[in-house]
């Protein structure tokens, strides 16, 4: 069974190793997320003719801007393997709210996955140029292995909670730049999934839905106790026509940008 990251970091989460990160919500109420100025890439809009990725999910629609400069193989196989329909009609099979929703395993167990290189795995793809702040997509890895990217990807659903100040302190003595230290305390984030898994994207519309998403009621294991569908994924540009019907029955396009990553 493969061990994604995702699943060992909530060791930490619920042996409180981590923290700073937590929270509740309520079904059917939003999550209030601070809009955020910073030169750090994942809070910029999409300029024209950016690679996007619309996620067509039970909840409605959830876009992201894709970074193929910084992550090639993360996305490549990614829009890869959307082109293909490989995510279409699957589930998400992990959701923990305050953390992540992850999906990307056709079998909706989350031991396996598929890449376009005839299944093999690839290796992470780490960069100071990007970082997991909410509403980040990121592939998942193996915790204990380099080369073992897959299909199975999350967005990062962590809530906008200041930094615990010993986190803070072990960023700035691990000499994390300042800029990313104060991004994480504005918006909130995963900053010890840094060098484990890759990000690849970020969501700039369409972050209430990640937080709808979230909400679902699971089981221990964070597995939903009824089906939340991924319906398709479609791999576009921005500024070209739109290619998907919106299925968001009221979603608010000034709440969504600025709200997952302070795009205005």
């Amino acid at each position: 069974m493969r061990k994604l990251a995702v699943l060992a970091l909530t060791i930490l989460l619920a042996a409180g190793l981590v923290t700073g990160y937590g929270g509740s919500g309520s079904a059917g109420g939003g999550v209030r997320r601070p809009s955020y100025e910073s030169e750090e890439l994942q809070f910029q809009a999409p300029a024209e003719g950016d690679s996007i990725a619309i996620f067509d999910t039970s909840a409605g629609q959830v876009r992201a801007v894709l970074y193929p400069d910084i992550a090639p193989m993360a996305v490549d196989n990614f829009t890869g393997l959307a082109q293909q329909g490989y995510y279409n009609g699957t589930s998400f099979h992990r959701i923990l709210y305050g953390f992540a929703v992850q999906g990307g395993d056709a079998s909706g167990t989350g031991t396996s996955g598929a890449t376009i290189w005839n299944n093999n795995p690839y290796p992470k793809e780490i960069s100071d140029q990007l970082h997991h702040y909410s509403g980040a997509l990121c592939a998942a890895f193996s915790p204990d292995e380099e080369v073992s990217g897959l299909s199975q990807f999350y967005f990062v659903q962590s809530l906008p909670e200041k930094l615990d100040s010993s986190l803070r302190t072990q960023m700035e003595e691990a000499g994390v730049r300042t800029q990313v230290i104060e991004a994480y305390d504005q918006v909130g984030g995963l900053p010890y999934l840094d060098y484990t898994d890759t990000v690849f994207g970020q969501v700039y519309e369409g972050m209430e839905i990640v937080d709808q998403l979230a909400q679902a009621e699971v089981d221990e294991n964070g597995k939903p106790l009824e089906d939340v569908i991924l319906n398709s994924v479609t791999i576009s540009t921005y500024g070209a026509p739109d290619p998907v019907a919106s299925t968001s029955q009221s979603a608010d396009p000034a709440s969504s940008a600025a709200s997952a990553s302070g795009a205005e």
